[in-house]
């Protein structure tokens, strides 16, 4: 007996996977769904065996097909006031409470609730399924899961679908992000020599404070996209670590900063120029302290932007399939750059607001969901047309 998508999502939302633990729990559960339908399915393990992608083909072997894209894991719910059990599905006036209920197991749920109706269908064009780990901790399994499936199937996918909350509208674009440590290495001592002395937290509010300088002049320079909201690239510093006590010059501070960028620009474009001014900081000091060093790594590897132009054939599909004809771009980062930069036509639309991301007392309305469920609907009726 075939599942509703609702009933699938309390299935997954039982699931407390969050990103970078091990999914196997929820993976092997939605495997086990496939495999009570005889499709098959592909795994793609972690190198240690606790995490692990999915992907299957159901239709024919035929180039032209499409990609449904989501992946299984949450963001934590420690500290956040919630109202109900965040893994137990709970329905109050119209909508559905559960961590990951909108992002992104909602979208995995109308996926697996249309199986049956794909199977049936005649499909001139096959539909994939690629579930991945640990997206809310940097996009890590998406790049491998893309090469999987190039190198799995002889056949080429068209497009793929990113079901990420966006109320169904049609998102062609979505900003890239790479997270970076940069670490000062200074010298102790104590605090009336501060000017005998290279305090690491003093150089690091200086590089932090050239971050942010940055920014404003890429602004000023207009580097601008008003599709998005801000509608330029961001860099923030978020975590700072240094010092042992108030009178002692501190020797080691280290800052973790990301950037965000518009598709025009480049996140390594940007690295290079704040390492210029690190080196130039490292000039100026080294007469006080030869040792004095800063080095910058990457925290979270880059996650590439999206802009996919609106003239392309899977932003017409996406427009006919959802019955909205606007298009956004986002501000948050996803994978469905890591898919558009694997070849296929690439665009972000699934139910539920991003609104309700990440927050407390997380929902998706039971009218997105069901659009949700509608919409894949839809794509198997036009997937089975000749």
């Amino acid at each position: 007996m075939s599942k509703s998508a609702r009933t699938l999502l309390s299935e997954l939302v039982s699931f407390p996977v969050f990103g970078g633990e091990s999914n196997l729990s929820i993976i092997q559960h939605i495997a086990a769904y496939l495999d009570s339908y005889g499709v098959s399915y592909h795994f793609v393990p972690n190198p240690e065996g606790t995490k692990a992608s999915l992907h299957c083909r159901i239709g024919p072997a035929v180039d032209g097909g499409i990609i449904l894209s989501g992946h299984t894991d949450v963001v934590p719910v420690e500290g956040q006031p919630w109202d109900t059990d965040p893994f137990v599905l709970t329905e109050k006036e119209g909508k559905l409470y559960a961590r990951g209920s909108c992002d992104m197991k909602g979208f995995i749920a109308c996926v697996l609730a249309n199986v049956p109706a794909m199977l049936a269908a005649d499909l001139k064009k096959p539909i994939y399924f690629a579930f991945s780990y640990d997206e809310e901790v940097g996009c890590i399994a998406a790049p491998e899961l893309v090469s999987h499936i190039n190198a799995t199937y002889a056949e080429k996918p068209q497009f793929a679908i990113i079901g990420e909350p966006s109320l169904m509208i049609p998102t062609i674009g979505q900003k890239g992000i790479c997270v970076f440590k940069t670490t000062v290495k200074g010298s102790a001592g104590h605090s009336s020599r501060i000017k005998e002395e290279v305090s690491a937290i003093t150089e690091s509010a200086r590089l932090i404070l050239w971050l942010e300088q940055k920014m404003d002049q890429l602004i000023a320079d207009g580097h601008l996209d008003e599709r998005f909201d801000p509608p330029h690239s961001s860099i923030h510093s978020g975590i700072i670590h240094g010092g042992v006590a108030h009178n002692i010059v501190c020797d080691s501070c280290s800052f973790a900063w990301d950037v965000r960028v518009i598709p025009r620009d480049d996140v390594f474009d940007i690295l290079k120029d704040f390492e210029a001014y690190c080196a130039e900081r490292v000039a100026a000091t080294r007469h006080l302290f030869p040792d004095m060093a800063i080095h910058t790594e990457i925290y979270h590897p880059f996650v590439p932007a999206l802009d996919t132009p609106e003239h392309l054939p899977i932003v017409d599909l996406v427009k006919k399939l959802s019955g909205i004809h606007e298009v956004d771009a986002v501000s948050y980062a996803a994978e469905a750059g890591q898919f558009a930069e694997g070849g296929f036509e690439s665009i972000i639309c699934g139910p539920g607001s991003i609104a309700q991301a990440h927050r407390a007392n997380e929902f998706i309305s039971i009218e997105q969901l069901d659009k949700g469920v509608d919409f894949i609907a839809a794509l198997v009726e036009e997937f089975s047309r000749d």
